[in-house]
């Protein structure tokens, strides 16, 4: 049976959650679609995701940005695996649409792996890109600090270009006129009410919920009690480092745990995090305002921190004053703001129709 490849970034979990949210929107809409997902990503967070039949693939698609923690960059570590990557070894291209041929793939869905496109090509089918950003655009921000980056900013660009189709997902940080389509900010749908969510955390229904998220990457949330915390408020932590928190009412969280995080997204009153994708699609979808730590380094940040200001409230913390506790001090204030109660577009949903109409006329 004819089936539909997609080429997934592992750099962190936000590409995984996004194609993921378009994959389930589009087995809601035609439940007999399958999947190959190539990725590095888990592959415990599409099963998680998708209600449909997938066969996963172990892959390293793209090489994307080598974190050396949640906010800051490896740069030499980067440029070292992009010279392994890049230029494509033929052989593997040769494979990849060998398999994709075998498979019956009938198009290639790209988030954001330059990897599948140049497969796509090779295999005779058409690529659909799904981006906010392309790694390109990113590495031409570190252009100053390191000219190295030069030779793969002009491979990948070419690359990205070839795409047959390309969806840009607000916050878009460079517009280009070839994309097909826009959408709203794509996201997983939640599938618990949020109070049902809260009764399984074992938090009470009157209480105040924080949920601390960096997207993907453990971290250690060290923080102490603060004079101003709310007495009814709890911090749900998943991916929580042992001995972390000293804070009461908090409940951490494994990275695979029996939560959803959209719905522990959609069951806060405030999402506390590191400023990134897929949390801030959940988060505007959710109509949850989000206090967040920007990456000052990485190009995306600007895009993102103006959507989330504009379109969710909320306030930045400094990295340098975040272990400190001293912004839990404005927590109370922001809680007391009636929450947005806007009806939010989910962009897969409009990416789902666009690749059905496409996939159906293939």
């Amino acid at each position: 049976m004819p089936s539909i490849a997609c080429f997934v970034s592992s750099h962190g979990f936000g590409h995984a959650a996004r194609a993921s949210a378009v994959m389930a929107a589009i087995q809601t809409r035609s439940p007999e679609t399958h999947f190959e997902v190539f990725t590095q990503s888990p592959e415990w967070l599409f099963r998680d995701s998708l209600l449909g039949r997938f066969t996963y693939h172990n892959l390293a698609c793209d090489v994307g940005v080598v974190q050396r923690s949640p906010l800051e960059e490896d740069l030499p570590a980067t440029l070292e695996r992009l010279a392994a990557f890049l230029p494509f070894d033929n052989a593997l291209i040769d494979s990849l649409a060998e398999k994709l041929t075998a498979l019956d793939c009938r198009m290639v869905i790209c988030d954001i792996s330059p990897l599948g496109i140049a497969a796509a090509r090779r295999a005779g089918v058409p690529s659909i890109l799904i981006e906010n950003f392309t790694w390109d655009w990113i590495y031409a921000g570190y252009l100053d600090a390191e000219p190295r980056f030069a030779p793969y900013i002009a491979a990948l660009s070419d690359l990205f270009r070839s795409a047959d189709y390309h969806i840009q997902t607000e916050p878009v940080c460079q517009r280009v006129a070839w994309a097909a389509l826009v959408t709203p900010p794509i996201c997983r749908q939640p599938r618990l009410p949020a109070q049902e969510t809260r009764r399984r955390l074992g938090i009470p229904p009157d209480a105040r919920v924080a949920l601390f998220t960096m997207g993907g990457i453990q971290s250690t949330l060290a923080l102490t009690q603060h004079s101003s915390m709310p007495p009814n408020l709890y911090f749900v932590i998943p991916g929580a480092k042992a001995g972390g928190a000293r804070i009461p009412r908090c409940i951490p969280l494994p990275f695979h745990s029996d939560f959803y995080h959209p719905d522990l997204v959609a069951a806060s009153d405030v999402v506390i995090g590191k400023a990134g994708y897929s949390t801030l699609a959940e988060a505007y979808l959710a109509n949850v305002p989000f206090v967040f730590i920007a990456r000052p380094r990485f190009r995306e940040t600007p895009s993102l921190v103006r959507f989330i200001l504009e379109e969710l409230g909320g306030f930045e913390i400094p990295e340098a004053g975040f272990q400190d506790g001293s912004w839990l001090q404005f927590l109370p204030h922001l809680l007391e703001e009636p929450r947005r109660s806007l009806l939010r577009q989910n962009g897969a949903e409009l990416a789902a129709e666009f690749i059905l109409n496409l996939y159906s006329s293939s």
